[in-house]
């Protein structure tokens, strides 16, 4: 078993599956996106062919209407019945948190959750500071978390988690990150965004949004999604669209690779190199 991380666009899927037949390896897929059925060409996921030449795990798992988190993902991992498997994708919180490991959380029952909601920032501020500089005044989602704990457990979510501290989920494994100039992942993006419109994006978009009727879904905030939300409302034309989602797809790429080069020790190279590297690197092992 080994990872294989590196921005949106750079090829780690192709190598991934490329990997997997030699290997006779399956595949997990890091992606926070691509576990929404009905997202195919937003998410740029493999395609049906692909899926049927590689088993995937984290693929269609959920309906975008369906809640997902980090707990659930593992959750898919634990199932797995072996340990032949790539981890690959660009939502690398995911890695992280498999080799950190997570607290496990209280059982939260729907009142709790009702009531979670009526807190703010200041209101778990005074119950707990620790946790609340932390996060941004404007986090919902873990101040309701952090509210969720408290009201489930009468402790503060900070100490609740020393009590409850995480435990890793993975073995230590070889984590490969795919190198790639920046000018060079610039051309790649503008290439997979072409696709994804000849493929028909804004007609997906446009489903989705029909069937689901709530903007305000996470996987309607995604990039791509929420760009041609945009369009519908006449925010962008076609051609500044296809602006937006290069632009906002280059900088979530910065994103991932900052995140990667703080939080993971990996071996480095470009797409090309990386195959020999990765093969050679389990040879030895």
């Amino acid at each position: 078993m080994f990872a294989l991380i590196g921005p949106t666009a750079s090829g780690k899927s192709n190598l991934a599956i490329k990997l997997a037949r030699k290997l006779n390896f399956e595949i997990l897929s890091l992606d926070s996106l691509s576990i929404y059925k009905e997202i195919d060409i937003a998410s740029a996921k493999p395609d049906e062919k692909e899926l049927n030449l590689i088993k995937h795990y984290g693929i269609n798992e959920i309906y975008p209407n369906e809640k997902f988190d980090v707990t659930k993902f593992i959750e898919i991992y634990k199932k797995i019945p072996h340990k032949n498997i790539i981890i690959v994708g660009g939502t690398s919180f995911y890695l992280k948190a498999m080799i950190e490991g997570i607290s496990p959380m209280p059982k939260i029952t729907k009142e709790i959750k009702k009531e979670a909601k009526k807190f703010g920032f200041e209101k778990l501020k005074k119950i707990d500071p620790e946790f609340a500089s932390k996060i941004s005044t404007n986090d919902t989602y873990r101040i309701s978390k952090g509210a969720e704990i408290f009201l489930a457990t009468n402790l503060p979510p900070s100490k609740y988690f020393k009590k409850n501290p995480p435990s890793p989920v993975l073995p230590e494994i070889p984590i490969f990150e795919i190198e790639i100039d920046r000018k060079i992942l610039r051309e790649r993006i503008i290439k997979r965004t072409k696709k994804m419109f000849k493929k028909g994006l804004i007609d997906e978009v446009a489903y989705l949004e029909s069937r689901y009727k709530d903007r305000r879904l996470p996987a309607l905030k995604a990039i791509g999604i929420k760009e041609v939300l945009d369009y519908f409302n006449g925010i962008y034309d076609k051609e500044k669209l296809f602006e937006k989602i290069i632009t906002d797809t280059a900088r979530l790429a910065k994103r991932q690779q900052t995140f990667n080069k703080t939080q993971f020790n990996t071996i480095k190279a470009p797409f090309e190199k990386l195959e020999n590297i990765i093969l050679n690197n389990l040879k030895n092992t």
